[in-house]
């Protein structure tokens, strides 16, 4: 059952086991139950003069009158307080009874009555009934009775009023912990997120957008030690952006960018997600291809990234060194990535001296046809 669901006395887990408990602790029993009904009458025809003399007094105190906004609520405590009297005469101080009292010590709560003024309240309010008994109820022990009850009555009901009073106050207390410990765990998770998202940028190339060389030694690492777990090859690709420098300065460095932020996202689009692709500096990019043979990677991943980058950025090409360690044998961080260089040099050399061939032949050619036909 939800809290909202229950009464008051529910929520404070009172029995008629722990009722009676209460009444001994306080010294209340069936025979003081049956001399206060005996002043019932009296009390009744007296009950609304003793509420006039109480809110006499009580008005005189500026922070009770703070509380008391208009005539129409000073009518409504009126009328309680005078319910509240009878009720202290009615002879019956059953679990409804309780419940009743609870109620009051809520209601003190919401509208900000501080335990000290209702202390006084409570001692002003005894006074005055005191004063009735006194003058209507007969020979002088049975006054004393009657006094001796109502006060172990009010002692009682005391210690039901705050305990809600109490109760209520432990309530907003637990209600903005709980929403502190939400706000706080809310602030967890949302300055998690953000260190999260603060250091995959300081991950990210800017220009490019894919891991920078900061952290490519420690991830090839990571990438080495779990591809020795499984046995599993591991291909690393190192490339490098073919006559990049001569093509910065033909059309300036905005256009080199341009070049350079084609080919980063042409890598995040092909590289699968178990891989990592990094910008190692300048118009240099590494790729580390988990569970790759050094075929496919040269077949498949280097030959669609030829393709790609050819497609999007017309005569911009390649060369790329490709080196595999694993699946039984695994070499070190720097002896993959230093093999790999040197084979992308090797590979540009060998495309500059194919490149080179090629524009000889072609001048070749021409000396021929000039031989042949005479100078055009």
């Amino acid at each position: 059952m939800r809290h909202v669901e229950q009464s008051l006395i529910e929520q404070a887990r009172i029995t008629e086991f722990e009722l009676e408990i209460r009444k001994q602790l306080v010294g209340l029993t069936g025979k003081d139950a049956k001399v206060l009904l005996t002043g019932r009458p009296f009390i009744e025809k007296e009950a609304e003069q003793i509420v006039d003399d109480l809110y006499a007094t009580l008005i005189g105190i500026p922070t009770v009158v703070l509380l008391i906004s208009d005539s129409e609520t000073m009518s409504r405590l009126k009328s309680t307080q005078r319910d509240y009297i009878i009720d202290l005469f009615s002879g019956v101080y059953d679990l409804e009874y309780v419940n009743n009292r609870l109620r009051i010590g809520l209601v003190h709560k919401r509208i900000g009555v501080q335990p000290r003024f209702f202390l006084a309240a409570m001692y002003k309010l005894r006074s005055l009934i005191v004063a009735v008994i006194e003058k209507r109820a007969g020979v002088t022990h049975f006054r004393r009775m009657m006094i001796d009850a109502l006060e172990k009555l009010m002692y009682f009901d005391a210690s039901l009023i705050f305990e809600s009073y109490i109760g209520s106050l432990i309530s907003e207390i637990q209600i903005a912990k709980d929403k502190s410990d939400e706000y706080a765990l809310t602030l967890e998770s949302v300055v998690r997120e953000r260190t999260r998202q603060l250091e995959e940028l300081s991950r990210r190339d800017p220009l490019t957008g894919v891991f920078n060389r900061r952290y490519l030694a420690e991830d090839l690492e990571t990438a080495i030690k779990a591809a020795q777990r499984r046995s599993e090859p591991i291909s690393f690709v190192y490339l490098d952006i073919n006559d990049f420098k001569a093509l910065n300065d033909k059309l300036g460095h905005q256009h080199g960018d341009s070049v350079l932020r084609t080919v980063g996202g042409v890598l995040s689009e092909i590289c699968r997600p178990e891989d990592g692709c990094y910008r190692y500096g300048g118009d240099e990019f590494c790729i580390i291809l988990k569970n790759c043979p050094e075929s496919s990677a040269r077949e498949h991943f280097c030959a669609r990234l030829t393709k790609e980058v050819a497609s999007k950025l017309g005569g911009v090409t390649l060369s790329y060194g490709i080196y595999t360690t694993g699946p039984r044998v695994f070499d070190d961080v720097n002896t993959i990535v230093t093999a790999a260089d040197k084979r992308m040099y090797e590979a540009k050399e060998a495309q500059k001296h194919r490149a080179a061939a090629k524009k000889d032949t072609k001048i070749t050619h021409r000396k021929m046809l000039r031989s042949e036909y005479g100078a055009v």
